[in-house]
């Protein structure tokens, strides 16, 4: 748990904090330490000092203010140096961790928790002898700043807690996770909170003729879900909501478009978008912003049963479209389309999706950034970008220009599921404006969401990352201002 104190106490291991080499003069060090510190930084410009006090250990975490730096980009160096600072801790096995804070920078202690908070998690539910963080590791933050309130820790644990659930369900194996059991984790989330939530069952699913769900799912032995999370306060900013739509697919094989080689192995990643956008929705429930938010999440496995699509199929999506699947292996969009089709329902302000659609989105920006695109969305968009680079989950941008829609046009249905191979991040976005009349954001977090590596991403860790979340949070936040 993070905690707010006023004074430093003694005997507690202790981290630091300075972006001016002058400020040792306020750490508690011994003369000849200081000496030592300073000849060193002037000497190698070295960051971090750690002394053993036999009863605790204090370090020095230095990260003086670069002017080539852009304010983002030294608080994201604080939040890496607060990811380097949680190994210290994991390596001695410590359980009570005290911050004291000397910067001017009145962000560094915040970023800085943020990065240590971020970095203190661990999967490891089905392991037969888990040690899970209930028991080991980090227990306690206190945090000794004038710029950082009891609000501020409140609130940043509330973000990082969530996250970490985020994380937590795009771990979790598939045959833990079918479409039925990732609507409960849902349900039971918002039971917690003031969130109002109602999953439709495929009665309700084939009522609403939504065709991309139920084509998509006719290959699985399991039935599909579609999940709407609402929060609503009483004093709302917005008169519209904001809408967010997550793909919720909870295995992909790729149905008769088989995936190949070590492609599928990690496809029960595939419903990250629906984790990510439910856990924005519940993060601004614990937060209590005043921004009335809905979320959308339909959901389905894709398998290749002697019931499944196959390539060439004409399929009926829920607003009348006919669309030819020439690849079952495109068919997150599908499952989107007939959300946002939905979502019209609630005469949106925005509608933001989240979806690891695309390979071609991940072989853009590796696991350095989302791919984003918008329709009638300019201002959104702008505010996206900016709270990409105050989260450092950056945004880049691509076009949805008319040029695009030729690539989708179908010489048997209204459109086709797939482009040419050419640009498919765009095209796959361009698919999804067919089902659209409201300000739209696509958001495609395929090479961010779940990162392949035998070492951590620093806090982001390894496998899942939460990659999104606090980018949304914060996009929300900003938005309505």
């Amino acid at each position: 748990m993070l905690h707010s104190i006023n004074q430093p106490q003694n005997a507690v291991h202790t981290a630091y904090l300075l972006d001016n080499i002058q400020q040792i003069k306020s750490v508690k060090v011994f003369s000849k330490e200081k000496t030592y510190i300073l000849e060193q930084y002037q000497k190698n410009q070295c960051k971090s000092f750690c002394f053993n006090r036999l009863t605790h250990i204090e370090w020095l975490c230095i990260e003086t203010i670069d002017n080539k730096q852009t304010p983002e980009q030294q608080l994201q160096q604080w939040r890496l140096a607060g990811y380097a600072q949680y190994q210290c801790a994991a390596n001695e096995k410590i359980e009570t961790l005290q911050i004291v804070d000397y910067c001017e920078n009145k962000q560094a202690a915040y970023a800085f928790v943020e990065g240590l908070l971020l970095s203190h998690y661990h999967y490891d539910k089905h392991k037969s002898k888990a040690k899970t963080l209930n028991n080991t590791g980090l227990q306690d933050v206190f945090v000794v700043s004038k710029y950082l309130s009891s609000k501020d820790c409140s609130n940043l644990q509330s973000i990082t807690d969530t996250v970490h659930w985020c994380r937590d369900l795009v771990n979790e194996p598939h045959n833990f996770q079918s479409a039925v059991q990732f609507a409960e984790s849902l349900s039971a989330m918002a039971k917690t909170l003031s969130v109002k939530v109602e999953v439709l069952d495929k009665k309700r699913i084939e009522t609403l003729r939504m065709g991309g769900l139920l084509g998509v799912n006719k290959g699985s032995v399991n039935p599909p879900t579609f999940t709407v999370l609402e929060y609503k306060p009483k004093v709302a900013k917005n008169k519209k909501p904001i809408v967010l739509v997550g793909k919720g697919l909870v295995f992909d094989t790729g149905g008769i478009n088989i995936k190949t080689g070590d492609y599928m192995e990690d496809m029960k990643h595939d419903m990250a978008g629906g984790a990510t956008v439910a856990a924005t929705l519940f993060a601004i429930a614990r937060l209590k912003l005043n921004i009335h938010v809905v979320a959308l999440i339909p959901a389905t496995d894709n398998r290749p049963n002697g019931n499944a699509m196959v390539p060439g199929d004409v399929i009926t999506m829920s607003n009348g479209k006919t669309v030819e699947v020439v690849n079952t292996d495109a068919e997150g969009r599908l499952i989107l389309a007939d959300a946002l089709h939905y979502a019209k329902r609630y005469q949106p302000e925005l509608v933001i999706d989240a979806a690891t659609l695309t390979g071609a989105a991940s072989r853009i920006t590796g696991k350095y950034a989302i791919v984003a695109m918008q329709q009638h969305a300019e201002r959104a968009m702008q505010q996206l970008i900016k709270s990409g680079w105050n989260t450092y989950e950056r945004i880049v941008e691509l076009p949805l220009w008319d040029d695009y829609a030729g690539d989708i046009k179908s010489p048997v249905a209204d459109i086709k599921n797939s482009g040419s191979g050419t640009a498919g991040a765009i095209t796959a976005g361009k698919f999804l404006t067919e089902f659209i009349d409201y300000p739209y954001i696509h958001l495609d977090i395929a090479g961010v969401a779940f990162v392949k590596s035998k070492d951590d991403y620093h806090y982001h860790g390894k496998q899942a990352t939460g990659f999104g979340v606090r980018l949304l949070i914060d996009f929300m936040a900003h938005f309505l201002v």
